[in-house]
């Protein structure tokens, strides 16, 4: 129970912040016309031995750099889920003109990090208890979405929801997490994969995106890869 009592005494200073005004939306523009993205080298490697969980919990690009900070974690894509629409833009999720939320895919070894230990991480990293919201970024497209494949994952998530909800980690506020069925997941376009690794300087990653990440790294030391911990 080390890391639970970690997380129960992290949770609470936990949120994302960033300015107000600056929002994912307004990104777009500035990724494609001011910034020049050096092109992804992209490796051909055998995830089919790895095992998979999906979350969205606010912006793809800081829970994408999160979850690849974790030791037992492969890769992290990131992409769409909880719409039915298909082939789903980014511009269309970010405008809100999909069902879609901005999600990751985890390829993660069960061996070295549990679903369970997913699960912690997927709570500890952003605030459960917005409704439509993670830092400056509003809409439905944001929104807090625990996946699960089977019922034994489903009995975690909700098993360590009414954990947090017993020990009164956000009281008075409550958690407005959605447990649903994964279903499908649409990777995004090329240039989110590494969005933070790739552009440090862009002004949502210094000012949202990297100060979320540092929280988490100072809360989950226990669980970093020995390189995440060197920056």
């Amino acid at each position: 129970m080390k890391h639970l009592s970690i997380l129960l005494l992290a949770l609470v200073s936990i949120s994302c912040n960033g300015t107000p005004n600056q929002t994912k939306t307004d990104t777009e523009n500035a990724t494609k016309n001011d910034i020049k993205l050096e092109e992804k080298v992209v490796e051909q490697q055998d995830l089919s031995q790895f095992k998979t969980a999906y979350f969205a919990s606010g912006c793809f690009w800081c829970v994408e750099a999160i979850y690849e900070s974790v030791t037992g974690v492969k890769e992290v894509v990131s992409g769409y889920a909880g719409g039915e629409e298909q082939n789903p833009s980014y511009k269309e999720v970010s405008y809100g003109r999909t069902k879609h939320a901005e999600a990751v895919k985890v390829y993660y070894d069960p061996e070295q990090v549990s679903f369970f230990a997913l699960v912690q991480i997927f709570f500890g990293s952003h605030d459960p208890t917005t409704l439509n919201r993670q830092g400056p970024d509003k809409g439905p497209q944001y929104r807090s979405i625990a996946f699960y494949k089977n019922e034994e994952e489903k009995k975690i998530i909700m098993d360590y929801m009414n954990l947090l909800v017993s020990e009164k980690v956000y009281a008075p506020n409550e958690i407005v997490t959605q447990v649903e069925p994964f279903k499908k997941f649409w990777e995004a376009e090329e240039y989110h994969q590494d969005f933070e690794k790739r552009n440090p300087e862009h002004p949502y990653i210094k000012s949202v995106s990297i100060p979320r990440l540092n929280r988490f790294k100072e809360n989950f030391t226990d669980y970093l890869k020995e390189e995440a911990k060197l920056h």
